[in-house]
């Protein structure tokens, strides 16, 4: 039996594994790639590597073992990614693994922006195969916005439409090492968890914190959504994606992210990454 990690390259995958290896060993870890000289670092670590593709069925008839711990990692081709997800779901059945975690959105069937449709298409798929499951809903990553900080301060505002809503969001750490506490530990099988920072905060507040920890003038302006779509658009955003973000911010005005269960603490046995440090290390690394 080994623990799988889908998706193992990218930003979220490669923090499962590293959290993966303070617990066991590595040759208890495998990992599903699409690209194998992406992950060479990881088979030079002892991981397995199992080359496969959300997007071609056949290679994943490979990908997983009889009594394989799963996590599937939400694929980010959005508008294929149910295709894609149940591609996986189907090699897992068909392998008979042991557990299959999956990586869906925080508020499951009451998370009623566009963005989480797939989500839940796929948590439904998951539940139709009669798999043993458990799902993390994973709240927004802190670094949904400390990516753009260079933005921010280029121009001294954070932009949004967002209203007064609230963002209950965590580190991409935080995450990562929940999933490998569900992997590796026991008592898991048939749980949903709703995963979120400790804290929510406004984007006003968010402004706020990264103009007192930069020292220069920062603060939120308030878009109309059409308004906030068009200076998307006209950054460059592919307009699909850019509705995207503006639906996401909706959501939040309604507090569809801003949720703070507790879970994800409870998870990782310690307080949730505070987004005040997400913007410290993102001021540092800038």
């Amino acid at each position: 039996m080994s623990i799988v990690v889908t998706a193992a390259t990218g930003a979220l995958g490669r923090l499962v594994v590293e959290e993966l290896l303070e617990r066991v060993p590595a040759d208890r870890v495998a990992v599903v790639v699409r690209d194998a000289d992406k992950a060479a670092d990881l088979a030079g670590r002892g991981i397995e590597l199992r080359v496969a593709d959300y997007g071609d069925p056949a290679s994943l008839a490979g990908a997983f073992r009889a009594g394989d711990r799963v996590l599937l990692i939400s694929g980010n081709e959005i508008g294929r990614r149910v295709a894609q997800h149940t591609a996986v779901i189907e090699a897992a059945v068909a392998a008979g693994v042991a557990q299959l975690a999956y990586t869906g959105i925080l508020g499951g069937p009451e998370a009623d922006f566009d963005l989480a449709a797939e989500h839940r298409a796929t948590e439904q798929v998951i539940l139709d195969s009669g798999l043993p499951y458990t799902f993390l809903r994973n709240g927004w990553y802190h670094e949904n916005y400390t990516r753009d900080l260079a933005t921010v301060l280029e121009h001294g505002a954070v932009l949004g439409s967002a209203g007064e809503g609230r963002v209950a969001s965590a580190a991409r750490a935080d995450y990562a090492a929940a999933a490998a506490v569900v992997l590796t530990g026991e008592g898991h099988l048939g749980r949903v968890y709703e995963l979120s920072g400790d804290t929510a905060w406004s984007l006003a507040e968010y402004a706020a914190e990264v103009a007192e920890q930069s020292g220069k003038e920062v603060a939120y302006t308030e878009l109309p959504p059409q308004a906030h779509l068009e200076v998307l658009t006209g950054a460059g955003v592919p307009e699909a994606f850019a509705a995207i973000i503006v639906d996401v911010d909706a959501a939040i005005g309604r507090g569809r992210l801003g949720s703070t269960t507790g879970d994800l603490a409870r998870l990782i046995g310690r307080p949730t990454t505070p987004v005040s440090r997400a913007i410290t290390t993102a001021l540092g690394a800038s």
